[in-house]
């Protein structure tokens, strides 16, 4: 990946695109829940999204194996999708960016404090 790319996000934007073309050919429940998946998983981004190209890669491939293979996208997902999308951020409690900046909050008031009180 060149710096160029890595500083303007250029290399996600195409990345994304291509994922958005491959959901294009998707049956329209199996589209339904591509963008269920990306609503749900997107609060566990990082920064710049790059930590879930991958695992949008992944859920992606299931969904184009799943359909071509027929099957019933409720054997696939189950009921709840939202549940399926913190497994794939790291399981139920992972972080999510307001957890992150929770926890930076914190820590930018207690160094503040620190200064104030000492």
């Amino acid at each position: 990946m060149k710096f160029w790319e890595t500083m303007t996000g250029s290399d996600l934007t195409r990345e994304w695109k291509a994922f958005e073309a491959r959901a294009e050919v998707l049956p329209a429940d199996y589209r339904a829940a591509w963008e269920e998946i990306k609503s749900h998983i997107l609060p566990y981004s990082g920064f710049t999204g790059r930590n879930l190209m991958p695992i949008l890669d992944g859920a992606l491939g299931l969904l184009e194996e799943s359909a071509a293979e027929g099957q019933n996208l409720q054997e696939v997902l189950g009921d709840d999708i939202e549940g399926f999308c913190a497994a794939l951020a790291g399981g139920e409690g992972a972080r999510n960016y307001r957890d992150r900046w929770r926890e930076q909050l914190n820590r930018n008031v207690a160094r503040k404090l620190g200064r104030l009180g000492g």
